[in-house]
Order: structure tokens, then sequence, then C-alpha cells
């Protein structure tokens, strides 16, 4: 994993071993977290309008970010207990979605690739 999140990482595994946790953390386990957290996230916006999601009060957003950060720390996890550097995996998709998606045929267009 990058350096960048090495401790984090490091300090996630900590966590998780003080309180015995590891054996609860498979990657199906992790994966299911994430989709919960996620949910989580999006029960934030469920009935806002457009303009609503975009400006958020303060507090809104300190929840928002709560979600946010459960989301991103079992992601972490997950890609940990697989072995995915997800910074390089990050990278590649997006040079990936760059080739899928180039810009003087994507922009402005919300279509899928396969349609622009």
């Amino acid at each position: 994993m990058s350096s960048d999140l090495q401790p984090l990482i490091l300090a996630l595994r900590d966590f998780a071993k003080e309180r015995d946790w590891e054996q609860f953390h498979s990657p199906k386990n992790l994966a299911a977290a994430l989709s919960v957290e996620a949910a989580e996230l999006l029960e934030h916006f469920q009935w806002l309008t457009e303009e609503q999601s975009r400006s958020l009060t303060d507090g809104k957003k300190g929840e928002v970010a709560q979600e946010l950060a459960d989301v991103f720390l079992y992601l972490l996890q997950l890609s940990d207990k697989l072995g995915v550097d997800l910074l390089d995996a990050a990278r590649a998709k997006l040079i990936a979605n760059g080739q899928k998606y180039p810009a003087d045929r994507a922009r402005g267009s919300s279509k899928k690739y396969t349609e622009i």
C-alpha cells in the first residue's frame, strides 16, 4: 500500500487487534460493512433536491463527514486485507476511465461510455 496511507492502515490494524476484531474482518464482512456505511451516507441525501444536496448546513456536513470517514476506513481495511494498493488501483482506474470517456466525446454528457 502507498506510504501516504500506510500510517492510517497500521492504525486500523492496531485498532482491530486491540479489540480482537480481526476474526470478523474477512473480505466478505468488510465489503458488507462498506455497503452498509455507503447506504448510511446516502441516507443523508435521500429526500433532498439537487440544490439542497449542494448546500448542506455545517451540522449536516459534519454528519456526512462522519459517514464518509466510515466508508473510507472500511475501504482501506478491505483493500489491506486483499493486498490491493488503493492509490495505485485508483490511478489505474482514472486512466481507464479517461480511455472509456474521452473528453471530446463525453463532455457534458451523462451517457455511459458504450453510448457516446
